[in-house]
């Protein structure tokens, strides 16, 4: 039985970066990793990266199975790159296979029928998370059937796509997909779109993604999927009428839960919430006192920087410091890559209200930005919450092209605890899409 003093199992950003900078220092680190096409995780492989690059290749016009093409040459380079990340290095091993932990130290993995077991002082589990399949009639069974993945590897278009779930990744894929020329037909159960975003911005977005000819049915029920020869009948209940859509695919789009099913751990003393997320404290450790969880099976915010920073919190403590933790954690940015960008950080307006946060809103439309114009999509708007007796950045919105790079930049004014008035008068390259803020913070 091999024994190591580490022991990574899953090939996520979180744990392939501790593993790389442990091995680095001299430990023996072992990564145990069941598909070899998620070498690096699911960013690279099957998430952001992919769809990133899809989304742009339709945005510029390339026909959709080039886009793939190119998506796929992406992917294997970097997939490479990551697997001799860890394989070059001296005291690194890439196992594949499938690991069921056998006690707190002790891992069975399997590889063709082939048993080996592993032993770990420390172990990190980062095995992510994966597709929610609602149990809707004939769902599961439908060979339209696809998950996030499946539709990233599609290489015929397909000629009416009805997404499941009007969230995020929905959202991403119905845009996406609008522009290589399918006919895309969203399904939500919700009946307010994007429920969490300010109304403002929300409406903006289902008006825009409405116009570029995205179909949207909020507040339905998705009763049956029903194979038919050359398409997927899809029926529905709106305003308690029953209606049906043909489908090419059906993508379900509703969410993902912590990948932690069939790894073992009831062999040992790690707690797992009702809904199979990993429990663990502020500096990531579980009841098992040699095992971490990073990234998304440990629950929370499911981004690839996430766990990048899961990683940054376990290595503080292995190198005796402790100081970074879950509890003082800055504040996170995300983006939806729909068209233009959603980005976010901090407080919505619609969660100041709702908390009583007392707030001075800037609030500026895309359109008077000089950049977006050059851009040719002047859609959208910039909000900004600031504290009226502090003059820090409570939080933003920005609906608009390049909101994904602007944010950062006001995401490390509220981290650096910066009064606004900074981004206010800062001295900005031109055009570009962040000296908005000279004038939308005015």
């Amino acid at each position: 039985m091999e024994k190591y003093q580490n022991i990574v199992v899953g090939f996520g950003k979180g744990g392939k970066t501790l593993a790389k900078a442990l091995a680095a220092k001299g430990e023996s680190v072992l990564v145990i990793e069941k598909s070899k096409r998620m070498y690096g995780g699911t960013c690279i492989n099957i998430a952001c990266i992919p769809s990133k690059s899809l989304i742009t290749n339709g945005e510029r016009g390339v026909a959709f199975p080039e886009a793939v093409e190119r998506k796929e040459k992406l992917t294997g380079m970097l997939r490479a790159k990551n697997y001799h990340m860890i394989s070059d290095e001296a005291t690194g091993t890439v196992m594949d296979g499938t690991a069921r932990f056998i006690s707190n130290n002790q891992i069975e993995v399997t590889q063709d029928g082939n048993k080996t077991i592993v032993e770990g002082e420390r172990i990190f589990i980062n095995t992510g998370s994966e597709p929610i399949i609602l149990p809707i009639k004939g769902l599961q069974e439908s060979r339209y059937l696809l998950d996030s993945t499946q539709a990233m590897d599609q290489t015929a278009l397909p000629e009416t796509l009805v997404i499941i779930g009007a969230g995020y990744i929905g959202l991403e894929f119905a845009s996406m997909f609008n522009h290589y020329g399918s006919k895309v037909v969203v399904l939500d159960s919700h009946p307010e779109f994007l429920y969490r975003e300010d109304e403002d911005i929300a409406q903006m977005i289902l008006d825009d993604l409405t116009n570029q000819g995205v179909e949207f049915h909020l507040g339905v029920s998705v009763d049956e999927i029903s194979d038919q020869a050359d398409f997927a009948e899809v029926s529905f209940t709106e305003n308690g009428e029953t209606k049906t859509v043909k489908a090419s695919k059906v993508l379900a789009a509703t969410g993902r839960k912590a990948n932690t099913e069939n790894l073992g751990l009831e062999n040992t003393d790690v707690k797992l919430t009702d809904r199979g997320v990993i429990v663990v404290d502020e500096f990531l450790r579980t009841d098992a006192e040699n095992i971490w969880a990073i990234g998304d099976v440990k629950g929370g915010l499911q981004f690839t920087y996430i766990s990048l920073d899961d990683y940054r919190i376990i290595m503080d403590q292995l190198n005796g410091q402790s100081k970074r933790t879950l509890n003082n954690r800055p504040a996170v940015p995300y983006s939806v890559f729909i068209t233009p960008p959603l980005s976010n950080v901090g407080l919505t307006e619609k969660e100041a209200k709702a908390q009583g946060v007392e707030y001075k809103l800037f609030k500026y439309m895309t359109s008077s930005v000089p950049k977006a114009q050059v851009l040719e999509d002047p859609k959208g708007m910039f909000k900004v919450l600031v504290d009226p007796k502090t003059d820090k950045i409570l939080g933003a919105s920005i609906y608009a092209e390049e909101s994904q790079e602007v944010i950062n930049l006001i995401t490390l004014a509220m981290n650096g605890n910066l009064p606004y008035t900074l981004l206010r008068d800062q001295i900005y390259t031109h055009p570009t899409m962040s000296e908005a803020l000279n004038d939308a913070l005015k």
